[in-house]
């Protein structure tokens, strides 16, 4: 697993702080992040590939700067965001997983059989020439989630992937993150998701106030709103 440092890390948007001296070492296989709206959760996992710089402290993935060595970061992590939509930029399924092999530097051969290959992994296989945006809401996440594995990054973020959901593509989804291989950092609402993983980071307030396994810090953050 990869050693995610987070060193005196504080971010302000404006006047508002949203995450006040944040420290922490990420290595478990597994980890969830939780808190209420605007505790800062989002903001700290999207600092993990740099998508978001610290105003102080540092993010580090391998002693790798999140920051300033962004690029090579962003080759170790890939990002998912709540929405799909946000990430589907190519007409059908196979070329928008293409597409984010455009910079691999693989023949188009290698690059169709990489494609193929997440498809299929991913339960896409048959809709591989289907229009993207005509895909359900759970067809449409697991098209993000082949899009950012296809790359093969050591760890994979996941900012609410099921939030937008139905329960039966909750579910869909939910499962298919818990038996990955890359070591999965998820930030999420749903409790149920997280209550095998190794480690639940809690926030509130932009500050850590609990983390443990689930048995331990999941029924601290709900008795923060009891």
């Amino acid at each position: 697993m990869s050693e995610i440092r987070f060193t005196g890390v504080s971010h302000r948007f404006g006047e508002r702080l949203v995450l006040d001296g944040i420290d922490l070492t990420l290595v478990e296989h597994r980890i969830g992040i939780v808190g209420a709206n605007g505790s800062g959760k989002s903001t700290l996992a999207r600092m993990i590939n740099g998508l978001v710089s610290p105003t102080a402290g540092s993010v580090t993935v391998d002693g790798l700067d999140a920051t300033r060595d962004g690029r090579e970061v962003r080759r170790r992590v890939g990002f998912v965001f709540t929405d799909p939509d946000n990430q589907i930029v190519m007409p059908t399924v196979a070329e928008d997983v293409a597409f984010s092999l455009r910079r691999s530097h693989l023949d188009k051969t290698a690059i169709a059989d990489q494609v193929t290959r997440i498809l299929h992994r991913l339960g896409l296989a048959e809709l591989a020439d289907h229009p993207a945006h005509l895909l359900s809401g759970g067809q449409k996440q697991l098209l993000a989630l082949a899009a950012v594995l296809v790359r093969r990054p050591a760890v994979l973020v996941a900012d609410e992937p099921t939030t937008l959901l139905d329960l039966r593509n909750a579910r869909g989804v939910a499962e298919l993150l818990a038996g990955l291989d890359e070591q999965l950092i998820v930030v999420s609402h749903h409790l149920d998701m997280l209550a095998d993983f190794d480690r639940i980071v809690v926030l509130d307030a932009g500050r850590v106030v609990a983390d443990g396994p689930p048995a331990l810090a999941l029924p601290a953050y709900q008795g923060l709103y009891a």
